[in-house]
């Protein structure tokens, strides 16, 4: 989503409150909240889930594999649900002509530095660059090429841009910031 107006551009960014990642993280949880109760039921000998009888699962090795794999899938689901209640990922890129100032705003982990703010003068920017890579797993993502800084990206890695589309939008940006295109 974006809002674009004579002077100012303003670029929403969605972060990890994503549907996929609701999805994962629920099947996830609800994945090895099962292993869990499998291990404790084999331990203590009583049924917690009735689809599967506790006499036919040994505690020693077959039960504490289930238990420790559990366990391990409840941290990486916490993880998971971490990311999505503190929206990591997400923040707004505003490019400001008036100013000549360019912000980029995200939301990190909480700590010191869960605030990531960058401002750099406009008249650094020396190219909008868009790297391509085709094949199985393929990946388009736009770079604003910062003098002194390297290349910063705009858009996610996993986000699933056609070619026609994220060409679009460097030629939009790159015009609005009046700099030149790179492909790579």
């Amino acid at each position: 989503m974006s809002w674009r107006s004579e002077r100012i551009w303003i670029e929403l960014i969605t972060g990890s409150r994503k549907i996929s990642n609701f999805g994962w993280a629920l099947i996830l949880f609800l994945g090895s909240l099962g292993f869990v109760l499998v291990g404790t039921s084999s331990f203590l000998g009583r049924n917690f889930i009735s689809l599967l009888p506790s006499q036919q699962i040994n505690f020693f090795p077959q039960g504490i594999v289930m238990s420790f794999y559990g366990i391990a899938g409840l941290f990486i689901s916490s993880y998971l649900w971490g990311t999505i209640l503190w929206n990591v990922g997400s923040g707004y890129d505003r490019f400001d002509i008036k100013e000549g100032i360019v912000c980029i705003f995200r939301w990190g982990f909480p700590g010191k530095n869960r605030r990531i703010f960058l401002r750099f003068l406009m008249k650094d920017i020396q190219s909008i660059r868009i790297e391509n890579k085709e094949g199985l797993f393929a990946r388009r993502v736009l770079y604003m090429e910062i003098r002194g800084q390297g290349a910063i990206p705009l858009t996610r890695t996993d986000e699933n841009f056609t070619p026609q589309e994220i060409e679009q939008k460097a030629a939009e940006l790159a015009y609005f910031l009046r700099v030149p295109i790179e492909v790579f």
